[in-house]
């Protein structure tokens, strides 16, 4: 039995090896805001939302629709899919608490174990069964209806029956019937556990019917090599049996352990959807378009870390960078440049794992390889320089890119001075777009970003932080030539002004 909600015809791999990136895209674009949210502090919820988001589906239009079509179902039925869930959660917590005892090696702890395991899986099964039969017309996506198919098919009435009378014939309330030949120096070979055929016999049946030749002994009580040679006896028959029973349960929990794992995924979406529409935030499902087309537009664009952070509503951008390979983000300090980066990036990695994204409106093309390029604080060890540092990050990044790949920039060569930081700036970026690299970057380097803006290239967009008359922020982002400031002027007069009517209250009083 399988599962297939994450993938049309294969597992979800929890262990997949992440990212090589996979801690700087965390870092650069605060995930762990959204992981938390998506696990609420369940440490399973938050393995499996790591590596779901950061590894992404299959990099195919395709694999991305499979999921959302299971995600809407999760949402329209969010209790049907909390009772799976947890039934999922049941099994594995009830086959844990089966003791294994001091025997574990022998077959008939073996078989024993096997039975009350067997036991619950049915009792389990027979309840998601139940739920197949009830709810199964109100899904519409193709894995649900896979998954509720397979359910209807193979736990069918005859497959239930068939169970329990194996399991009430594994109990052996009628004794171990075997059999075997005698081998080399009358050792016994060949063992075979039998089914005990004899039918119910009345009691005057059993008294004056002829009884089979047989022979009998029997051990004393007190005679312990002697049970323990029969207990040999008893293993050597159904070791066969317990071993193909203990195969059984195995299969139906690996049943039970991938339908938690996929299944996680898709509960915590629902945690993270019902955090955003507490907080009145729009949410939809994006439209992903093949790596090879350029495609980036939405409407009302937002940093969904930054809306679970903050109390108060978070202004949405948006975007129409079709045909575009690079967006130029400038304008105003505090301006809202690098929330919108970040919002770019959250739902780019949201869409490739099929999940919904902050916005009213979102389409991209895919992209083979996400990166970010993030300013960073001081090396504290002094171990090198700013730019060093930076340029040492970019030449590991570039050994990972391949065409349409993604990368994102905030304030990168800044270090150094104007002129320096925009030839490097300029030639990096140059080199990407002939590699057929997407680029977005956010940056004050005023030569670098009007150089690009005088070169009228079509497949570049230039964006600016909106600034009111009175330096007032809208941090909404607007198509505009680059300005040769930043308007750190603002901060400083909204600083040093307040200061200075402090100061001033304080000598008045």
């Amino acid at each position: 039995m399988k599962a297939f909600l994450m993938y049309k015809d294969r597992d979800f791999d929890l262990h997949q090896k992440l990212p090589v990136n996979a801690e700087d895209l965390t870092q650069d674009l605060e995930l762990n805001t959204l992981f938390n949210a998506m696990a609420r502090g369940d440490k399973f919820l938050l393995e499996v939302a790591k590596t779901a988001v950061l590894c992404g589906a299959d990099h195919s239009p395709d694999a991305i629709l499979y999921r959302q079509a299971v995600l809407k179902d999760c949402l329209k039925n969010s209790a049907v899919v909390r009772e799976i869930y947890a039934i999922a959660i049941e099994a594995l917590e009830r086959e844990r608490k089966v003791f294994w005892g001091i025997f574990s090696k022998y077959p008939d702890a073996i078989l024993h174990r096997a039975v009350e395991v067997m036991l619950i899986f049915v009792e389990l099964l027979k309840r998601l069964k139940t739920l197949a039969e009830k709810h199964a017309n109100e899904f519409d996506s193709e894995g649900f209806r896979t998954f509720f198919d397979m359910i209807n098919r193979e736990l069918n009435a005859e497959y239930f029956a068939v169970i329990q009378h194996h399991l009430r014939e594994l109990k052996f309330r009628d004794g171990v019937l075997i059999s075997a030949r005698l081998g080399k120096g009358n050792r016994g070979e060949d063992y075979v556990l039998r089914k005990h055929t004899a039918q119910k016999r009345s009691l005057v049946e059993r008294v004056f019917s002829r009884k089979p030749r047989s022979f009998t002994f029997y051990i004393a009580e007190r005679d312990e090599n002697g049970y323990r040679a029969l207990s040999e006896l008893k293993d050597r028959g159904i070791n066969l049996v317990a071993n193909a029973l203990a195969q059984s349960t195995e299969h139906i929990l690996s049943f039970f352990t991938m339908l938690r794992t996929e299944l996680a995924f898709y509960v915590g979406c629902l945690n993270l959807h019902e955090q955003l529409i507490q907080k009145g935030v729009p949410v939809c499902f994006p439209q992903p378009a093949p790596a090879y087309e350029r495609r980036h537009s939405g409407k009302e664009i937002r940093d969904v870390c930054l809306v679970l952070t903050l109390e108060q509503p978070v202004v949405g951008n948006d975007l129409k960078a079709d045909g575009k390979n690079l967006v130029i983000i400038t304008g105003a300090n505090q301006g809202g440049k690098s929330t919108f980066l970040r919002g770019i990036g959250l739902a780019q990695l949201m869409m490739q794992c099929g999940m919904f994204v902050t916005a009213e409106a979102f389409s991209s093309n895919l992209c083979d390889g996400f990166f970010t390029h993030f300013k960073r604080e001081e090396d504290v060890t002094m171990k090198s320089g700013k730019l060093d540092e930076e340029l040492s990050r970019m030449s590991n990044i570039i050994d990972q890119l391949t065409p349409n790949a993604m990368l994102l920039f905030n304030e990168s060569f800044a270090a150094t001075n104007e002129r320096e930081g925009s030839e490097i700036a300029r030639q990096i970026i140059s080199a990407l777009l002939e590699k057929r690299i997407k680029v977005f970057y956010v940056t004050h380097l005023y030569d670098f970003a009007s150089r690009f803006y005088r070169l009228g290239r079509e497949d570049v967009v230039s964006l600016r932080a909106e600034r009111g008359v009175n330096g007032e922020r809208t941090f909404k982002l607007v198509e505009g030539e680059p300005l040769p400031t930043s308007f750190g002027k603002d901060l400083y007069a909204s600083v040093f002004e307040n200061t200075n009517l402090f100061l001033s209250s304080c000598t008045d009083e």
